[in-house]
């Protein structure tokens, strides 16, 4: 691709304009010597030294720090405060929800590019940078576009933005894959995780007080305090993509068999336990993806609390998955991910019927007292069933046909995230002037009472459904066969002695010290392999 800009094009460039030596040498190395240098990084190599895979994990690690920097201040509760600051209604906030999710059937064309370039990293870095482009258009929306065209820019640098991160991720899981020994797969992204969140939740305390401030000082443009916040997301975007250049690319096995599109992806249907697998996933991000997108709405306007406390709560679910994606990754790697996900799972779905008692029919005195279970509950179960989903995929696809299955699972996954949003987005406006309620009335010739028992309406119904559909979910992992898993009772005993140790040590400090910054390599003399630890 580089190597199409040719000495003699430059040569002649400068001799139509007769440019002085010391431009011309500049002209050279911008336009010749420096891509060509580019280009050479990025190729892939034959074989990786320890010491290479060791430097490489770090960039791994510093690209999901700043990558999560780049999510925290350009997405969650900040873009869906954004989006109803430029008069969003329910269902647009759903299509924010499934814009990313159904952008990553663009997969298809980066599986590719991979297939035909052979060239993960080069993909995955170009893809990223030019993604970021797209952070800073839409931070500038309030300055460039009038209002009733805002939401439309909105909609379109949403789309742009998530077909190149698309495209990233098409050719990041499959280079991950073969870049990381499966033995510590599970520590390493439970680590990574765990420190990129904890950035994050420092991070998103200080955005918020950020906001509470500026919309105070400057309350006639409050708008333009979440295009500064945008800026800053979209910088640790392009930080992000220099991380991703640095590290290793293992070169992709070889195929002596004719690339055929229809029969790479009939491939993982093919494989019962894999098909089996995404019946699973399907179901699971359907189920997740049916009301998490409404909790920041639900809070802010049907419970009408602040910014700062949606941020708080945030937080707190936060800092429960920092300290628990450590315990969550060894589960990980000393039994299975499945044994993680009958773990995890059930908590997680647990507090999805939870938000539904937090009205009754309105707020009581209750209300933030379990809003704070719930999120603390919630933290935990997000950090198990994002590692577990995401290592399960990765660990049934084999070796070699990697990028086939990982992109087959992940449009899977983004089919049932894209459509989930969309409908939960039809569901709340559907469900907002309705409700179920079952109570127990008691009458008696001196006074008569009612004690409500039951009670559903708006986004109650949205929470119920995604419980439900999740608990099939749940009932599909059963099918799943994965080495090392045990029996659901001992994991669950093994998890309580783990989070009761935990417990008794958090303090600030060990929230960040959850992620170990080196991976040092270390010699299997008996097996003569060398694995990271």
């Amino acid at each position: 691709m580089l190597e199409l800009i040719r000495f003699s094009d430059i040569t002649k460039f400068m001799e139509t304009f007769n440019l002085p030596d010391r431009l011309k040498r500049q002209f050279k190395f911008y336009f010749l010597t420096y891509p060509r240098l580019f280009n050479r990084k990025l190729k892939p190599k034959s074989t990786l030294t320890s010491q290479e895979i060791e430097k490489g994990l770090q960039a791994v690690v510093k690209d999901g720090v700043a990558s999560q920097i780049m999510v925290t201040l350009t997405g969650g509760a900040f873009l869906v405060n954004f989006a109803l600051l430029l008069g969003a209604s329910n269902f647009f906030i759903g299509i924010l929800a499934a814009i990313p999710a159904f952008m990553q059937l663009a997969q298809i064309l980066g599986i590719i590019l991979v297939e035909k370039t052979r060239r993960r990293k080069f993909i995955c870095v170009i893809g990223a940078f030019i993604s970021r482009i797209f952070l800073i258009l839409l931070a500038l929306i309030p300055l460039l576009f009038p209002p009733q065209m805002r939401i439309s820019a909105l909609i379109v640098f949403l789309i742009l933005h998530a077909l190149c991160n698309s495209i990233v991720s098409s050719s990041w899981s499959p280079w991950m894959r073969d870049l990381i020994p499966e033995n510590i797969m599970g520590s390493f992204f439970s680590g990574r995780m765990a420190l990129s969140y904890a950035v994050a939740l420092v991070l998103s305390l200080i955005a918020g007080f950020f906001l509470d401030q500026w919309q105070q000082l400057f309350p006639e443009v409050s708008i333009l305090g979440y295009s500064i916040l945008f800026l800053a997301g979209a910088l640790a975007g392009f930080a992000s993509a220099y991380y991703l250049s640095l590290p290793p690319e293992p070169k992709m096995e070889s195929t002596s068999s004719h690339f055929n599109l229809k029969q790479l992806f009939s491939i993982p249907f093919q494989d019962l336990n894999f098909r089996k697998l995404l019946w699973f996933s399907g179901s699971w991000h359907f189920a997740f993806n049916l009301a998490v997108p409404f909790f920041t709405v639900y809070l802010l306007i049907r419970l009408e609390y602040s910014m700062t406390l949606v941020i708080l709560l945030s937080a707190l679910s936060q800092t429960a998955s920092i300290i628990s994606f450590r315990l969550w990754g060894r589960f990980s790697d000393r039994f299975s991910n499945k044994s993680v996900l009958t773990i995890s799972g059930p908590i997680f779905l647990a507090t999805l019927l939870a938000w539904t008692f937090t009205t009754f029919p309105e707020k009581h005195v209750f209300t933030l007292p379990l809003l704070i279970i719930i999120h603390l509950f919630l933290g935990i179960a997000t950090a198990g069933t994002t590692l577990a989903c995401g290592n399960i995929g990765m660990k049934l696809a084999p070796k070699g046909q990697a990028t086939s299955y990982l992109t087959t699972y992940n449009l899977i996954n983004s089919l049932a995230l894209g459509i989930a949003p969309l409908l939960g987005g039809h569901l709340a406006d559907f469900f907002s002037v309705r409700q179920l309620s079952f109570a127990i009335n008691w009458f008696s010739p001196s006074r008569e009472l009612t004690i409500q028992t039951l009670s559903f309406e708006h986004w109650d119904f949205l929470f119920l459904f995604a419980f439900l559909i999740g608990l099939y979910a749940l009932h599909r992992l059963s099918f799943v066969q994965e080495k090392g898993e045990i029996k659901e009772k001992e994991v669950f005993q093994e998890f309580m002695s783990e989070m009761g140790r935990g417990i008794q040590n958090i303090s600030v400090g060990g929230i960040f010290a959850s992620s170990r910054f080196r991976f040092p390599l270390k010699r299997d003399e008996k097996q003569k392999k060398t694995y990271l630890y």
